[in-house]
């Protein structure tokens, strides 16, 4: 695997830092193990979903934070061996394909993205996202007024 040094950007970049942080993350990231598999679309202008496959586990199980534009999603097995009752039961596998091990996920968000819904279905974990610019942030209409008329040279006096 690559390994990429950004240290010549913090040398030459003022105020760049952030995203340089943010390139770095992506690199390490990019190494991890892949697992729990998950996606991310969008689904309107301004809009997201994250899913994570996580097939049997329950959400008192599941984990979700957002904290300084990072998401983080864990997810801590119980004891797997125990039935409903809570008492321990030896179980005799023939083939154990599914993976249950604790998880931790997670993703930068960009600057006003929030998390709107978090919802566990058929094994999927769906994350509704949404940007949400503050109103001194967004585009506003300036009227232009048409000025005080002139009398003689000077301003006419308000009435």
């Amino acid at each position: 695997m690559r390994t990429y040094d950004f240290s010549p950007l913090y040398r030459s970049a003022v105020g760049f830092d952030r995203l340089a942080n943010l390139l770095e993350s992506a690199a390490r990231t990019s190494q991890e193990n892949g697992w729990p598999p998950y996606n991310i679309e969008t689904t309107g202008e301004n809009a997201y979903r994250i899913e994570i496959a996580v097939a049997g586990f329950k959400p008192d199980e599941l984990n979700i934070e957002v904290k300084e534009n990072l998401l983080t999603v864990t997810g801590r097995k119980a004891a797997n061996d125990l039935p409903g009752d809570g008492v321990a039961v030896e179980r005799n596998f023939l083939h154990r394909g599914l993976a249950e091990r604790d998880f931790e996920r997670r993703f930068q968000l960009a600057d006003y993205v929030v998390v709107k819904t978090a919802d566990l279905s058929n094994g999927l974990l769906s994350i509704e996202l949404a940007r949400e610019l503050p109103e001194a942030l967004k585009p506003r209409r300036i009227e232009i007024g048409a000025g005080s008329k002139l009398i003689e040279g000077k301003k006419a006096k308000a009435a």
